[in-house]
């Protein structure tokens, strides 16, 4: 059995650390945060103050991979949160009626829940394992390091003043993890790090439904769009969920959505934020904000192979996407499964961190890439649409996507594959029919209008 030491007790550190307890390993989690789940969810989404974990409290929608993840390696989890209130929706619910069933469709589902419901069903199966333990309020303070090999090599993770031996040490503290400051002052080679700015500010608010009051029908959309905005609804567990706009973070009007009125009015300038207003729900939360955000690539490696050995990095703190595309999770947990089968079977600590490089190249690198290519579609998007001048061809058309699955159910489907990381863009778009089918739509609709059910800019102002 190895000894394994998991930096940091988010989403990615106790997936981590369940998967490779059930295989037998002897695993301890460090997490710094001296919070102690109570058995109220309510309370612990309420009064947890994470300013290290923005994220938290924003909404979610867990992709495809996430349910593909835990059915495979801990159904439990799965069931325990649908028991916690979290649903399923599919890609085509939205749809009047389910196209032919092809073979995948299965799979294109998002779990509609809150971020806190999988970390308590984590966190409760974690502590059901004899070989695991999660030691709250430890937070790692240094790597001990053999200096004697010619690959510095960690064996162990410093934490409230004693040494946690280890065979292997995941990196699981997300971006801000200082796991690359100890290996910099322990000497080692600087790996490669990437940085690239969003300019993205994200505003949410969390309401309750009314009792007594049934949602919108599943048909009715949970998007709507101006060239300078876009305003979406996440239905979550419990009969709660969130609005949220996302608008570039040099938009001078942004800053108003912090005042509760001015959130809702502007909300209901957009269909489908509006539809969801219109039960009366009540607010559970001030408005929430969140920006500053970037995309990172900090693998443990480069071209000329791993700066260390002993350790390897799994969720934010090897790769950090903003969440516009909502890929987080799902490549932590994909991460977190790839450690759990194949870091621990007997090949040496050299190779261990070749492989993983190497996989996440394959594996994550591209999706990687297409949040960046997204975010700069988006960036241009919305300062056109802060400007009032006409949309680049691509900024539009991937506006258009989104229409133009609404009518066509073949788009609809390639969309959420590529949605559900089952295919990128530029294959599941490049299908002769596909292809055919969208620029027959694009011909057909020419006029942001036929894209763009938000307000005009000029509404959106005298709001602000």
């Amino acid at each position: 059995m190895a000894r394994v030491v998991v930096i940091g007790g988010s989403i990615s550190g106790l997936a981590s650390a369940l998967f490779l307890a059930r295989r037998g390993q002897h695993v301890t989690v460090l997490e710094r945060d001296g919070h102690h789940l109570s058995k109220n969810l309510e309370n612990d989404f309420l009064t947890w103050h994470r300013p290290r974990v923005p994220q938290a409290v924003q909404p979610h929608g867990l992709l495809g991979p996430v349910r593909d993840v835990l059915l495979s390696e801990a159904p439990d989890v799965y069931a325990a949160m649908l028991a916690l209130g979290a649903r399923e929706r599919h890609a085509f619910d939205v749809l009047a009626e389910h196209p032919p069933y092809r073979p995948g469709d299965d799979r294109l589902v998002t779990v509609q829940t809150r971020r806190l419901v999988l970390e308590v069903a984590l966190r409760r199966a974690l502590g059901s394992e004899i070989t695991a333990r999660l030691l709250v309020g430890h937070t790692a303070t240094g790597l001990a390091i053999d200096p004697s090999r010619s690959i510095p090599h960690v064996t162990g993770v410093y934490s409230q003043g004693c040494l946690h031996p280890a065979d292997l040490v995941l990196d699981c503290a997300g971006q801000r993890s200082p796991l690359r400051g100890w290996l910099a002052a322990a000497g080692c080679r600087a790996p490669l790090a990437e940085v690239s700015p969003t300019g993205i500010a994200y505003y949410c608010r969390w309401y309750r439904t009314a009792p007594g009051t049934p949602e919108p029908p599943r048909s009715v959309r949970t998007g709507s769009a101006s060239p300078f905005a876009i305003g979406g609804v996440f239905p979550s567990d419990n009969d709660t969920f969130a609005l949220s706009f996302m608008l570039s973070s040099t938009d001078p009007t942004r800053g108003a959505l912090g005042d509760p009125h001015t959130f809702e009015a502007a909300a209901r300038t957009f269909p489908a934020m509006h539809a969801w207003l219109t039960g009366g729900p009540t607010p559970f939360t001030p408005v929430l904000a969140m920006g500053g955000l970037n995309n990172r690539w900090t693998p443990l490696a480069d071209d000329t192979g791993p700066v260390v050995t002993g350790v390897l990095s799994v969720g934010d703190a090897l790769v950090h996407t903003n969440p516009t595309l909502g890929q987080g999770t799902a490549l932590a947990l994909r991460t977190a499964q790839w450690v759990a089968q194949q870091a621990i079977e007997g090949e040496t600590s050299y190779d261990v961190a070749r492989h993983h490089h190497r996989w996440a190249l394959r594996e994550l690198r591209p999706w990687y890439d297409t949040q960046i290519a997204a975010d700069r579609a988006s960036e241009a998007r919305l300062q056109c649409g802060i400007s009032g001048t006409a949309l680049p061809p691509t900024p539009y058309e991937r506006a258009a996507v989104d229409a133009c699955a609404l009518e066509e159910p073949e788009i609809m489907r390639a969309r959420a594959r590529v949605r559900h990381l089952m295919a990128h863009a530029d294959e599941a778009y490049a299908e002769p029919g596909i292809r055919a089918t969208l620029d027959r739509w694009l011909s057909s609709h020419p006029r942001p209008d036929d894209v763009f059910d938000g307000p005009a800019r000029a509404t959106w102002q005298s709001l602000m």
